[in-house]
Protein backbone atom coordinates (compact mmCIF):
# COMPACT_ATOMS: atom_id res chain seq x y z
CA UNK A 1 0.00 0.00 0.00
CA UNK A 2 2.94 2.38 1.01
CA UNK A 3 4.49 1.89 -2.58
CA UNK A 4 0.37 2.30 -3.96
CA UNK A 5 0.60 5.42 -2.31
CA UNK A 6 3.69 6.94 -3.15
CA UNK A 7 3.13 6.43 -6.83
CA UNK A 8 0.17 9.21 -5.98
CA UNK A 9 2.33 11.56 -4.76
CA UNK A 10 4.98 12.96 -7.61
CA UNK A 11 6.90 16.48 -6.89
CA UNK A 12 5.23 19.53 -7.83
CA UNK A 13 5.19 20.16 -11.61
CA UNK A 14 6.34 16.21 -12.66
CA UNK A 15 3.03 16.18 -14.63
CA UNK A 16 2.95 19.29 -16.22
CA UNK A 17 6.93 19.09 -17.18
CA UNK A 18 5.65 15.12 -18.39
CA UNK A 19 3.10 16.24 -20.65
CA UNK A 20 4.94 18.90 -22.32
CA UNK A 21 7.94 16.96 -23.01
CA UNK A 22 6.08 14.04 -24.36
CA UNK A 23 3.04 16.33 -26.40
CA UNK A 24 0.40 14.28 -24.41
CA UNK A 25 -2.06 15.00 -21.82
CA UNK A 26 -0.38 14.15 -18.65
CA UNK A 27 -1.95 11.37 -17.48
CA UNK A 28 -1.67 9.05 -13.68
CA UNK A 29 0.52 5.95 -14.10
CA UNK A 30 -1.41 2.72 -12.90
CA UNK A 31 -1.22 1.43 -9.42
CA UNK A 32 -0.18 -2.14 -9.58
CA UNK A 33 -3.59 -3.57 -8.94
CA UNK A 34 -4.69 -1.85 -12.26
CA UNK A 35 -1.87 -3.22 -14.09
CA UNK A 36 -2.23 -6.85 -12.64
CA UNK A 37 -6.19 -6.55 -14.16
CA UNK A 38 -5.53 -5.11 -17.22
CA UNK A 39 -2.63 -7.94 -17.90
CA UNK A 40 -5.63 -10.69 -16.63
CA UNK A 41 -7.70 -8.94 -19.32
CA UNK A 42 -5.57 -9.18 -22.24
CA UNK A 43 -4.75 -13.15 -21.22
CA UNK A 44 -8.28 -13.51 -21.35
CA UNK A 45 -8.61 -11.96 -24.90
CA UNK A 46 -5.82 -14.05 -26.06
CA UNK A 47 -7.13 -17.73 -24.28
CA UNK A 48 -10.86 -16.66 -26.50
CA UNK A 49 -9.21 -16.35 -29.42
CA UNK A 50 -6.95 -19.62 -29.31
CA UNK A 51 -10.19 -21.53 -27.91
CA UNK A 52 -12.37 -23.25 -31.06
CA UNK A 53 -15.17 -21.88 -31.85
CA UNK A 54 -18.24 -24.49 -30.63
CA UNK A 55 -18.97 -27.30 -33.77
CA UNK A 56 -22.68 -28.10 -34.45
CA UNK A 57 -22.46 -31.56 -35.30
CA UNK A 58 -24.91 -32.51 -38.18
CA UNK A 59 -27.81 -34.99 -37.48
CA UNK A 60 -27.73 -38.03 -39.99
CA UNK A 61 -31.26 -38.45 -39.38
CA UNK A 62 -31.70 -35.25 -41.24
CA UNK A 63 -29.11 -34.02 -43.22
CA UNK A 64 -28.49 -34.87 -46.69
CA UNK A 65 -24.75 -33.30 -47.59
CA UNK A 66 -22.20 -33.36 -44.85
CA UNK A 67 -18.48 -33.29 -44.56
CA UNK A 68 -16.47 -35.56 -42.19
CA UNK A 69 -13.08 -33.37 -40.82
CA UNK A 70 -11.77 -36.85 -39.13
CA UNK A 71 -13.57 -35.62 -35.68
CA UNK A 72 -17.03 -33.51 -36.18
CA UNK A 73 -19.79 -34.79 -39.15
CA UNK A 74 -20.55 -31.41 -40.05
CA UNK A 75 -23.69 -30.08 -42.31
CA UNK A 76 -22.91 -28.64 -45.56
CA UNK A 77 -25.30 -26.85 -48.68
CA UNK A 78 -25.55 -29.71 -51.14
CA UNK A 79 -22.90 -29.70 -54.50
CA UNK A 80 -24.28 -28.04 -57.57
CA UNK A 81 -25.29 -31.22 -59.64
CA UNK A 82 -25.58 -31.51 -63.32
CA UNK A 83 -28.63 -32.91 -65.01
CA UNK A 84 -27.43 -36.87 -66.45
CA UNK A 85 -28.41 -35.62 -70.33
CA UNK A 86 -25.43 -33.59 -70.17
CA UNK A 87 -22.86 -36.72 -69.14
CA UNK A 88 -22.31 -37.60 -72.96
CA UNK A 89 -19.79 -40.72 -73.80
CA UNK A 90 -20.65 -42.36 -70.62
CA UNK A 91 -23.82 -44.13 -71.00
CA UNK A 92 -22.26 -47.09 -69.89
CA UNK A 93 -20.72 -45.35 -66.96
CA UNK A 94 -24.09 -43.75 -65.71
CA UNK A 95 -25.46 -47.15 -65.88
CA UNK A 96 -23.57 -49.26 -63.98
CA UNK A 97 -23.46 -46.70 -61.09
CA UNK A 98 -27.07 -45.97 -60.99
CA UNK A 99 -27.84 -49.77 -60.70
CA UNK A 100 -25.44 -49.74 -57.75
CA UNK A 101 -26.52 -46.69 -55.85
CA UNK A 102 -30.29 -47.78 -56.34
CA UNK A 103 -29.61 -51.31 -54.61
CA UNK A 104 -28.00 -49.16 -52.15
CA UNK A 105 -31.01 -46.87 -51.25
CA UNK A 106 -33.27 -49.71 -51.75
CA UNK A 107 -31.80 -51.80 -48.45
CA UNK A 108 -30.14 -54.13 -50.98
CA UNK A 109 -26.70 -55.07 -51.48
CA UNK A 110 -24.17 -52.81 -53.17
CA UNK A 111 -20.70 -52.52 -54.46
CA UNK A 112 -17.35 -49.97 -52.86
CA UNK A 113 -17.19 -47.91 -56.22
CA UNK A 114 -14.13 -46.82 -57.94
CA UNK A 115 -13.82 -44.34 -60.86
CA UNK A 116 -11.14 -43.32 -62.18
CA UNK A 117 -9.66 -41.98 -65.16
CA UNK A 118 -9.45 -38.66 -67.31
CA UNK A 119 -9.30 -35.65 -65.90
CA UNK A 120 -12.19 -33.48 -66.35
CA UNK A 121 -14.53 -36.05 -67.43
CA UNK A 122 -17.06 -35.60 -65.10
CA UNK A 123 -16.14 -38.42 -62.08
CA UNK A 124 -16.96 -36.27 -59.29
CA UNK A 125 -19.78 -34.53 -60.61
CA UNK A 126 -21.65 -37.91 -61.93
CA UNK A 127 -21.22 -39.12 -58.18
CA UNK A 128 -22.96 -36.15 -56.66
CA UNK A 129 -25.35 -35.54 -59.70
CA UNK A 130 -26.63 -39.83 -59.14
CA UNK A 131 -26.73 -39.93 -55.20
CA UNK A 132 -28.98 -36.91 -55.07
CA UNK A 133 -31.11 -38.21 -58.29
CA UNK A 134 -31.73 -41.22 -56.48
CA UNK A 135 -31.82 -39.56 -52.92
CA UNK A 136 -28.70 -41.04 -50.85
CA UNK A 137 -27.24 -38.57 -48.44
CA UNK A 138 -23.99 -38.03 -48.96
CA UNK A 139 -20.69 -37.47 -46.34
CA UNK A 140 -17.46 -36.07 -48.29
CA UNK A 141 -14.55 -36.81 -46.89
CA UNK A 142 -10.83 -35.91 -47.78
CA UNK A 143 -8.62 -38.73 -48.17
CA UNK A 144 -6.15 -37.10 -45.34
CA UNK A 145 -9.36 -38.87 -42.94
CA UNK A 146 -9.40 -42.17 -44.34
CA UNK A 147 -7.43 -43.69 -41.00
CA UNK A 148 -11.08 -42.05 -39.19
CA UNK A 149 -13.57 -44.00 -41.25
CA UNK A 150 -14.12 -46.29 -37.94
CA UNK A 151 -15.57 -43.39 -36.32
CA UNK A 152 -17.75 -41.94 -39.15
CA UNK A 153 -19.37 -45.34 -39.38
CA UNK A 154 -20.18 -45.28 -35.66
CA UNK A 155 -21.68 -42.39 -36.01
CA UNK A 156 -23.79 -43.56 -39.36
CA UNK A 157 -24.80 -46.61 -38.20
CA UNK A 158 -28.08 -46.25 -35.96
CA UNK A 159 -28.78 -43.44 -38.75
CA UNK A 160 -31.52 -44.67 -41.49
CA UNK A 161 -29.12 -43.74 -44.36
CA UNK A 162 -28.49 -45.30 -46.76
CA UNK A 163 -24.95 -42.79 -46.86
CA UNK A 164 -22.38 -42.38 -49.25
CA UNK A 165 -19.27 -41.99 -48.17
CA UNK A 166 -17.64 -40.08 -50.98
CA UNK A 167 -13.48 -39.64 -51.15
CA UNK A 168 -12.30 -37.58 -54.25
CA UNK A 169 -9.31 -37.49 -55.94
CA UNK A 170 -7.03 -39.76 -54.27
CA UNK A 171 -3.49 -40.29 -55.34
CA UNK A 172 -1.30 -42.17 -53.21
CA UNK A 173 2.58 -42.01 -53.02
CA UNK A 174 2.96 -45.92 -53.41
CA UNK A 175 1.42 -47.68 -50.29
CA UNK A 176 1.66 -45.25 -47.65
CA UNK A 177 -0.74 -45.88 -44.46
CA UNK A 178 -3.75 -43.84 -46.12
CA UNK A 179 -3.70 -46.62 -48.70
CA UNK A 180 -3.35 -49.36 -45.88
CA UNK A 181 -5.94 -47.38 -44.36
CA UNK A 182 -8.66 -47.15 -47.20
CA UNK A 183 -7.32 -51.15 -48.28
CA UNK A 184 -8.76 -52.29 -44.02
CA UNK A 185 -12.18 -50.50 -44.50
CA UNK A 186 -12.34 -52.03 -47.45
CA UNK A 187 -11.76 -55.31 -46.35
CA UNK A 188 -13.90 -54.93 -43.49
CA UNK A 189 -10.95 -54.34 -40.74
CA UNK A 190 -11.48 -54.36 -37.47
CA UNK A 191 -14.26 -51.91 -37.40
CA UNK A 192 -17.09 -53.29 -40.13
CA UNK A 193 -19.20 -50.58 -42.27
CA UNK A 194 -22.72 -50.91 -41.79
CA UNK A 195 -24.77 -52.58 -44.58
CA UNK A 196 -26.18 -48.88 -45.82
CA UNK A 197 -22.56 -46.92 -46.03
CA UNK A 198 -20.84 -47.33 -49.28
CA UNK A 199 -17.49 -45.72 -50.56
CA UNK A 200 -17.67 -44.25 -53.72
CA UNK A 201 -13.81 -43.03 -54.32
CA UNK A 202 -12.77 -41.12 -57.58
CA UNK A 203 -8.88 -41.11 -58.99
CA UNK A 204 -7.06 -40.15 -62.12
CA UNK A 205 -4.66 -43.44 -61.51
CA UNK A 206 -6.16 -47.00 -62.33
CA UNK A 207 -4.44 -47.96 -59.21
CA UNK A 208 -4.67 -45.30 -57.20
CA UNK A 209 -0.95 -45.77 -55.50
CA UNK A 210 2.08 -43.92 -57.73
CA UNK A 211 5.64 -44.59 -57.27
CA UNK A 212 8.64 -42.81 -58.46
CA UNK A 213 9.83 -44.43 -61.46
CA UNK A 214 13.10 -45.10 -60.36
CA UNK A 215 11.89 -46.99 -56.96
CA UNK A 216 9.16 -48.63 -59.47
CA UNK A 217 11.92 -49.76 -61.72
CA UNK A 218 13.57 -51.31 -58.37
CA UNK A 219 10.08 -53.01 -57.42
CA UNK A 220 7.85 -52.85 -59.71
CA UNK A 221 6.13 -56.06 -59.08
CA UNK A 222 5.91 -55.25 -55.47
CA UNK A 223 4.19 -51.87 -56.44
CA UNK A 224 1.98 -53.71 -59.05
CA UNK A 225 0.87 -55.86 -56.69
CA UNK A 226 0.18 -53.88 -53.54
CA UNK A 227 -1.45 -51.30 -56.29
CA UNK A 228 -3.70 -54.41 -57.56
CA UNK A 229 -4.33 -55.24 -54.00
CA UNK A 230 -5.52 -52.13 -53.48
CA UNK A 231 -7.87 -51.45 -56.83
CA UNK A 232 -9.22 -55.30 -56.51
CA UNK A 233 -11.42 -54.81 -53.84
CA UNK A 234 -13.33 -52.52 -54.98
CA UNK A 235 -16.63 -54.02 -56.12
CA UNK A 236 -17.43 -51.41 -58.58
CA UNK A 237 -14.64 -50.22 -61.01
CA UNK A 238 -15.16 -47.44 -64.00
CA UNK A 239 -13.28 -45.81 -66.32
CA UNK A 240 -13.05 -42.44 -67.81
CA UNK A 241 -11.26 -41.90 -70.86
CA UNK A 242 -10.66 -38.69 -72.72
CA UNK A 243 -12.95 -37.11 -74.51
CA UNK A 244 -13.20 -37.64 -78.07
CA UNK A 245 -13.78 -35.02 -80.93
CA UNK A 246 -17.03 -35.76 -81.31
CA UNK A 247 -17.74 -36.41 -77.47
CA UNK A 248 -17.01 -33.16 -76.64
CA UNK A 249 -18.71 -31.43 -79.32
CA UNK A 250 -21.66 -32.94 -78.13
CA UNK A 251 -21.40 -31.84 -74.63
CA UNK A 252 -20.83 -28.63 -75.65
CA UNK A 253 -24.07 -28.39 -77.42
CA UNK A 254 -25.97 -29.59 -74.75
CA UNK A 255 -24.08 -26.90 -72.35
CA UNK A 256 -25.07 -24.26 -74.72
CA UNK A 257 -28.81 -25.57 -75.77
CA UNK A 258 -29.53 -25.19 -72.36
CA UNK A 259 -28.98 -21.19 -72.16
CA UNK A 260 -30.66 -21.22 -75.94
CA UNK A 261 -27.31 -20.52 -77.56
CA UNK A 262 -25.94 -22.35 -81.27
CA UNK A 263 -22.47 -23.74 -80.84
CA UNK A 264 -20.04 -22.96 -83.11
CA UNK A 265 -17.71 -26.04 -83.67
CA UNK A 266 -14.86 -24.31 -85.16
CA UNK A 267 -15.15 -21.65 -82.31
CA UNK A 268 -15.29 -24.36 -79.55
CA UNK A 269 -12.39 -26.84 -81.15
CA UNK A 270 -9.77 -24.07 -81.25
CA UNK A 271 -10.78 -23.31 -77.63
CA UNK A 272 -10.27 -27.16 -76.64
CA UNK A 273 -6.87 -26.81 -78.36
CA UNK A 274 -5.89 -23.65 -76.64
CA UNK A 275 -6.52 -25.38 -73.28
CA UNK A 276 -4.60 -28.67 -74.15
CA UNK A 277 -7.62 -30.92 -74.37
CA UNK A 278 -11.21 -32.10 -74.72
CA UNK A 279 -13.13 -32.73 -71.65
CA UNK A 280 -16.32 -31.97 -70.28
CA UNK A 281 -14.69 -29.73 -68.08
CA UNK A 282 -13.00 -27.88 -70.81
CA UNK A 283 -16.80 -28.16 -72.77
CA UNK A 284 -18.31 -26.21 -69.23
CA UNK A 285 -15.64 -23.95 -69.42
CA UNK A 286 -16.14 -23.20 -72.91
CA UNK A 287 -20.07 -22.15 -71.94
CA UNK A 288 -18.63 -19.83 -69.60
CA UNK A 289 -16.75 -18.43 -72.04
CA UNK A 290 -19.56 -17.97 -74.41
CA UNK A 291 -21.94 -16.38 -71.97
CA UNK A 292 -18.72 -13.98 -70.90
CA UNK A 293 -18.50 -12.87 -74.76
CA UNK A 294 -22.20 -12.39 -74.90
CA UNK A 295 -22.36 -10.35 -71.90
CA UNK A 296 -19.73 -8.19 -72.78
CA UNK A 297 -21.47 -7.82 -75.99
CA UNK A 298 -24.43 -6.69 -74.31
CA UNK A 299 -22.89 -3.98 -72.48
CA UNK A 300 -21.17 -2.58 -75.07
CA UNK A 301 -23.75 -2.22 -77.21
Amino acid sequence: MAEEAGALHAPDGFFKRAGRMTGEPARLPLRRSDRIEAALHRIAAALDRLAPAPVTEADPQTARAMRWDGQHLLAVPPAPTVPLARFVGVEAQIAALRRNLASLAAGGPAHDMLLWGARGMGKSALVRSLAANIGIALVETPASALATLPALFARLAPARGPFLVFVDDIAFDGLDERARALRSLLDGGVAARPPHVRLAVTSNHRHLARREAAEAARHARDAEDDALALTDRFGLVLGFHAASQEQYLAMCRGYLAAEGLALDEVDALAFALARGGRSGRTAWHYRTEVLTRRAAASSNS
